[in-house]
C-alpha cells in the first residue's frame, strides 16, 4: 500500500463520517418513542376507521372490509401491517412505522395508515413566498 492509497482511503472515510455525523448530533424532535404522543390514524376508502395511539404495550387492530381483512399491531410506539389477504402482500412489506408522516398502504383493500401527532398540529416543512 503506497502513501497515495492511505490518502485516498482517509479522504473517503472523512467524507463518510461527515455526512453520518449530523445524525448522531441531532436533537431527534422528529422521533417516535415515548412521551411523543403519535397517534395512527387508520383510514378506509377514505374515511376514518379508527384513530390508534401508539404505545409500547401491544395491541391489535382488525380492519375488515368487504374486499378483505387487514390486521395491523401496535407495539415499542410503532405500527406494523401484520396480516392481510391481498393477493400481492405488498403492504406487509412497508414494515414497522413510528415517524410522524410514515404511512402504511394496502391498495386493494384501500387501507391507510398514517402516522401523525396527537395534538393534530403537523410542523412546518418549508415556507413559499
Amino acid at each position: 500500500m503506497k502513501r497515495a492509497d492511505v490518502w485516498l482511503i482517509s479522504i473517503v472515510l472523512i467524507a463518510a463520517l461527515a455526512f453520518l455525523a449530523p445524525r448522531w448530533f441531532s436533537d431527534n424532535d422528529d422521533k417516535g418513542g415515548a412521551g411523543k404522543n403519535l397517534v395512527a390514524n387508520v383510514t378506509v376508502d377514505g374515511e376514518l376507521f379508527k384513530t390508534v395511539e401508539l404505545t409500547k404495550e401491544e395491541q391489535t387492530i382488525e380492519v375488515r372490509t368487504d374486499r378483505g381483512y387487514n390486521i395491523l399491531k401496535v407495539h415499542d410506539y410503532g405500527i406494523e401491517m401484520y396480516d392481510a389477504d391481498c393477493p400481492d402482500q405488498v403492504c406487509l412489506g412497508f414494515g414497522f412505522i413510528t415517524l410522524p408522516k410514515q404511512t402504511i398502504v394496502c391498495l386493494p383493500h384501500r387501507v391507510l395508515v398514517e402516522i401523525t401527532s396527537a395534538s393534530g398540529e403537523d410542523d412546518i416543512d418549508a415556507y413559499v413566498q
